[in-house]
């Protein structure tokens, strides 16, 4: 980690029609280059706290209140352009079903020129050093060949690669990626892990990785929130998490791990896990 002062700061509680107190007053923080792993079960609120984040809430229906701190700046007051000029610039966004995310009709560079004009205007070669160097940076092909293809014409793992290269684009300062191994089988699921921490040790980019699957979250994150009936009951380094949990529903989730990792050669590990 580069720093001890948080990039994300945030407190939230979020409701929806007829729902009310999906989240209430869940905290957590995330510090520069720092991996941070939110883990909760199904309908526990914590994709709703990564649009809440991102201020998009509110194309669910829902609704946010607390606060949203990120770099100094107050997000839960920022207008909309302000937002629009923050996401996908210095916040960017994976989601877990990489073909629902990408539009079928558009070939992958003219999806990637997309997101590169969204937040930059220059000339053509610009466009294309960019995209190349990020479809490289996630351990795509940056060829003509694999440009021009459609989504469906690439497997499941390679679409969400490249929804990762859209992300990191524009060299965010914080990825927020929302159950990004779901939709992928255990070899895929491997490679998506062995490359975010990879980018995060290049790149120095700090993540938020949402996940119901404390073990990944174990092998990659430097912390762990642990979500459970709309609060944050649990926030501590993920080796003190494992081994002095202290809520009971960590302590059920630990139980259900077949076998505890090795955090003492987390990176290893997850480099290794595709083999």
């Amino acid at each position: 980690m580069t720093g001890s002062n948080p990039l994300l700061r945030l407190q939230l509680s979020l409701d929806y029609p007829g729902k009310p107190g999906v989240l209430e007053g869940a905290a957590l923080d995330v510090r520069p280059g720092e991996i941070v792993g939110l883990i909760g079960g199904s309908g526990s609120g914590k994709s709703s706290l990564a649009l809440a984040l991102l201020r998009l809430l509110d194309l669910k229906g829902g609704s946010a209140r607390g606060e949203i701190w990120f770099r100094g700046r107050d997000l839960m007051r920022a207008g909309g352009r302000e937002m629009r000029r923050l996401r996908g610039k210095e916040i960017a966004f994976v989601p877990q079903s990489p073909i629902s995310f990408l539009n079928p009709a558009l070939r992958i560079e003219e999806q990637m020129a997309e997101a590169w004009r969204a937040h930059r205007n220059g000339p053509r070669e610009d466009l294309r050093r960019d995209v190349r160097r990020a479809i490289e940076q996630v351990g795509l092909p940056a060829d003509a060949v694999f440009l021009r293809r459609y989504p469906g014409e690439v497997s499941v793992g390679q679409a969400q690669r490249v929804l990762i290269a859209m992300a990191i684009l524009h060299q965010p300062y914080l990825l927020v990626a929302d159950e990004p191994t779901s939709s992928l089988d255990v070899i895929a699921q491997a490679e998506v892990l062995r490359l975010l921490t990879r980018l995060n040790r290049d790149l120095g980019m700090a993540l938020l990785y949402i996940s119901h699957d404390l073990l990944s979250v174990a092998r990659l994150c430097h912390r762990v929130a642990i979500l459970h009936q709309g609060r944050v009951v649990e926030f501590v380094d993920t080796q003190k998490l494992l081994e002095r949990p202290s809520h009971a529903y960590t302590r059920t989730l630990i139980e259900a791990i077949p076998v505890l990792p090795d955090l003492s050669a987390r990176e290893a590990r997850v480099y290794s896990m595709a083999g």
